[in-house]
């Protein structure tokens, strides 16, 4: 019988990314992970190598699920209002990834996958950059503040939503609840950055 090396990689690979998202990186052991996708600990080393190296995959092939799904495909306001829609609901339905990032924070020291990461961003910034060039968006505003505010504006949400309850008044679960916050948050994110008058 020939072995799935797929299948045991996509299984450790989501044990990991469940482990590390409910214990952090520090707080996670390869022999839980194993346990958890039950696979012989040995199989998990040879696919991933270290657990600083696990940790780096999964978080790189989050933030790659992330940007694969959230594209800035133009510059006008209303793409800025869809960018952080889209955003939201990326966040909305991974909330795991919040939980990576906050802890990525927390432990410190260099970012996982810090050059291309930094890549991907920076031509984000230089998109609003170009847009505020046109006249598209308030060129008043620092571009990589812009980008860094709809960010956390679309993922916030997800990242303490007992505080989005305590504020709002409204359950974590509510469908209607999160369609106004999704709606909130495109028409903010197109208010946020449009020219002043």
């Amino acid at each position: 019988m020939a072995w799935d090396t797929e299948g045991t990689r996509r299984r450790l690979q989501e044990a990991a990314t469940a482990e590390f998202a409910e214990h952090g990186p520090d707080g996670t052991t390869m022999t839980r992970i194993a346990a958890r996708a039950g696979v012989n600990k040995e199989r998990l080393y040879a696919y991933f190598g270290d657990k600083r190296a696990l940790w780096e995959a999964v978080l790189t092939a989050e933030l790659d699920r992330l940007a694969a799904a959230v594209r800035l495909t133009g510059a006008g306001l209303d793409d800025l209002g869809e960018f952080a829609g889209a955003t939201f609901d990326f966040h909305a339905a991974h909330p795991q990834l919040a939980r990576l990032l906050q802890w990525e924070g927390l432990v410190g020291g260099e970012p996982a996958a810090a050059e291309p990461r930094g890549a991907h961003y920076r031509e984000k910034v230089e998109r609003f950059a170009e847009a505020q060039r046109a006249g598209v968006l308030d060129p008043s505003l620092d571009a990589g503040h812009v980008v860094f505010a709809l960010i956390a504006l679309a993922a916030w949400w997800q990242t303490v939503p007992q505080l989005a309850a305590m504020i709002t008044g409204a359950d974590v679960d509510d469908r209607q609840e999160r369609a106004r916050r999704r709606a909130f948050v495109v028409e903010l994110a197109r208010r946020m950055a449009a020219p002043r008058a």
